[in-house]
């Protein structure tokens, strides 16, 4: 059986592909013990410290600054200075928040590109955690794709990105599911026809996948 006809008996609504965002999808959210040794070279607690972190990883994500430089700028925010061995330090840590695997997400990833799936993981991701995922994560490959911000140079939810994923999988966007954790990203992902849902936990996924129809079912 070809992957094209697989993918229609799995599923009435034709889908050929799906999408997966990375943080608090295929990852938890970090946990605040997790983030106080960050926040502490900030000179801030977690609760603080995370709003303000999350809302300024845009042009970092995108690519648009070099990790030191986004630290940098990052600490002058709060009258911090960064000596080399500490910027080495917040690499490290910064990478280690997102590094809480969801087992179950990743069991279901490689159920369904085994069931013959087009896959593809979209997610704003600076270098850093790009190289780290790549090494440390052999499930990975289970991507047919893999479409991260700071290599595109382009950040949900941008138009662009979304359309490199398109072109990359080879399907129609009325033939994708895309499945984040945040509204903006998948009202622009609506936008174009792709079908999407919000990921709050494996079991609400689970509900909503069989709402629509999608019978490969996370556990």
């Amino acid at each position: 059986m070809t992957v094209e006809s697989r993918s229609s008996v799995n599923t009435p609504t034709q889908i050929r592909a799906v999408i997966l965002d990375f943080g608090e999808v295929l990852c938890h959210l970090p946990t605040p013990e997790a983030v106080d040794p960050l926040a502490h070279i900030f000179q801030m607690d977690s609760q603080s410290f995370f709003p303000i972190y999350l809302q300024s990883r845009g042009p970092y994500d995108r690519g648009d600054l070099l990790p030191a430089e986004y630290w940098e700028k990052f600490a002058a925010q709060f009258g911090v200075k960064l000596d080399t061995n500490t910027i080495e330090r917040v690499r490290q840590l910064d990478v280690d928040l997102w590094s809480r695997i969801n087992e179950a997400m990743v069991r279901w990833l490689q159920q369904i590109h085994s069931a013959g799936f087009k896959t593809a993981i979209l997610s704003n991701m600076p270098t850093d955690m790009v190289s780290h995922l790549r090494k440390n994560f052999a499930w990975i490959d289970h991507f047919d794709h893999q479409i991260f911000s700071a290599e595109v140079r382009s950040i949900k939810p941008e138009p662009a990105i979304y359309q490199h994923c398109i072109e990359a999988l080879g399907v129609q966007p009325s033939e994708a599911l895309f499945i984040d954790d945040r509204d903006a990203n998948l009202e622009q992902a609506r936008a174009v026809g792709i079908h999407s849902i919000r990921f709050q936990s494996v079991e609400q996924l689970r509900r909503d996948l069989q709402a629509l129809g999608f019978t490969i079912l996370p556990a």
